[in-house]
């Protein structure tokens, strides 16, 4: 059961990442404007919010990361936390399909770390 915890604490990690290369460096290309269904003229004048926005994804990234290699649940399960309570405020301010792509996955990864 440890491993399946490791690899989805390791999944939402990367997607956090992945969310962090996206919102600092796509953003205003076609991929980020694709992915967050954004109009150029928004995405241009949105660029600065977008790469703060991930920057904060790269340090849940970073903090999962680190209690994965630390073997440290209890950091695990705070930056899981933090991801679940982003997600669902995402998904009460922006739109619900965040509930389902970073609340849902970080809880899932939660429960199996407490499950380990």
């Amino acid at each position: 059961m440890t491993m399946i915890a490791n690899l989805l604490v390791g999944l939402v990690a990367a997607l956090h990442l992945y969310i962090l290369v996206l919102e600092m460096f796509l953003w205003t290309k076609p991929l980020g404007r694709k992915v967050f269904r954004l109009e150029p003229d928004f995405a241009e004048a949105s660029k600065v919010l977008a790469a703060n926005q991930g920057l904060y994804n790269g340090f849940l990234a970073t903090g999962l990361a680190w209690g994965l290699l630390a073997g440290k649940l209890d950091v695990q399960l705070f930056f899981l936390g933090c991801v679940v309570v982003a997600g669902v405020y995402g998904a009460a301010t922006v739109g619900k399909k965040i509930l389902f792509v970073q609340a849902l996955p970080a809880a899932v990864a939660m429960a199996a770390v407490l499950a380990a």
